[in-house]
């Protein structure tokens, strides 16, 4: 059997038309020119040809390598046969007809693996690495956070209203306590019923969410809940997730600069980053025993869920839809607070009895 291709001898660009022969010991090439080149099997390598469409192209030699380009593959079959114990090194082309399903199975299984990744693995190694990131990392990311998404300019600043905020933030973690957390509560003038929790102890409020509350108790309930979020470091865990393992390797590795760039690029994000079922359900637990704690009226807190619950197609509460879309409510949740608020140890006491919780909502009208 004998096959037409072309020849190059590896020291020039003069392409060469070949005759190739099989013989018992190798390849025997003749040239157009009459001169015959053998090639033991041994010394043979394909570079080329396990693509349909693609010609096959023998290699010999090092650096300066000579080389036999045939478009006949049925030479690779006969190649193989002739030379069983080197037939590893040529492609068969009866696995030309394989090569689609396999890419095909091959990128579904990649498809596969990023679901897996993406769906249990990614969270579960940001909950990991989130318990290993250091306070001062968090405080430094949140900040950076704060500093974009707050403008100084959309701060509701007046300090009387201010100070019974902080009051009653300081009675809501009064008996548990923050940790190794600074807690500040800032007010943003802004429509949405909104209220989010940063890395490191900054809590968010919107006027919107602030204007829906009818007591104290309803907005130490809201407190108590953000306040489990930095405790527990889910929004932490949330950010390194959503920043993939890129952000994971920095944060175990103690990269402040690449995550603070992070945190500075993803700031419009980070208010609508969710949280997990379980996360949800653990700041309610835990929200939920430490107004307990406190001696805080629990009613409150179910009440503002299902005021959002009841209300969240009117006009007027157009943002409510942001908040239950971070801070997932529904009857299951209401149900699981009033279970959790009839294990009171004792009778609960209102906050600040005499004082017209009206006026706190008057919080961003001041210049």
């Amino acid at each position: 059997m004998t096959w037409t291709g072309h020849y190059l001898d590896g020291r020039s660009a003069d392409r060469r038309r070949a005759t190739v022969r099989l013989t018992a010991t190798g390849l025997e090439i003749t040239t157009d020119g009459g001169a015959t080149r053998r090639w033991p099997y041994a010394e043979i390598r394909q570079t080329q040809g396990s693509y349909t469409g693609e010609p096959v192209r023998l290699e010999r030699g090092g650096e300066a390598a000579e080389s036999l380009t045939i478009d006949d593959v049925s030479l690779l079959t006969a190649l193989r046969q002739a030379a069983p114990r080197r037939r590893a090194r040529f492609h068969d082309p009866r696995a030309r007809r394989l090569r689609i399903p396999l890419t095909l199975a091959a990128g579904l299984a990649a498809i596969g693996l990023a679901a897996i990744l993406y769906r249990w693995a990614i969270p579960a190694m940001a909950g990991v690495a989130a318990w290993f990131v250091p306070v001062a990392w968090e405080v430094r990311v949140g900040d950076a956070v704060f500093d974009r998404m707050a403008r100084p300019e959309s701060r509701c600043k007046d300090p009387e209203r201010q100070r019974v905020i902080d009051t009653i933030l300081a009675r809501v973690v009064e008996k548990q306590g923050t940790g190794p957390y600074h807690l500040r509560v800032t007010v943003m003038d802004g429509r949405e019923v909104n209220a989010f929790a940063l890395p490191g102890g900054q809590i968010v409020l919107l006027r919107g969410l602030l204007d829906i509350t009818d007591s104290p108790e309803m907005l130490a309930g809201v407190l108590a809940h953000e306040v489990q979020h930095v405790l527990r470091r889910h929004t932490t865990r949330a950010i390194i997730q959503h920043a993939s393992t890129g952000l994971m390797v920095a944060a175990i590795a103690g990269d402040v600069s690449g995550l603070v760039a992070f945190a500075l690029e993803g700031a419009r994000v980070v208010g609508a980053l969710g949280y997990s079922r379980r996360a949800e359900e653990e700041a309610d637990a835990e929200g939920m025993r430490m107004l307990l704690e406190a001696g805080i009226d629990p009613s409150g807190f179910i009440t503002f869920f299902e005021n959002l619950g009841r209300q969240r197609e009117s006009v007027e509460l157009h943002g409510v839809w942001r908040y239950l879309s971070t801070h997932p409510s529904g009857g299951d949740r209401v149900e699981t607070l009033r279970g959790l608020a009839r294990g009171a140890a004792s009778p609960p006491v209102r906050l600040m009895p005499n004082y017209d919780w009206k006026d706190v909502k008057r919080i961003c009208s001041v210049a």
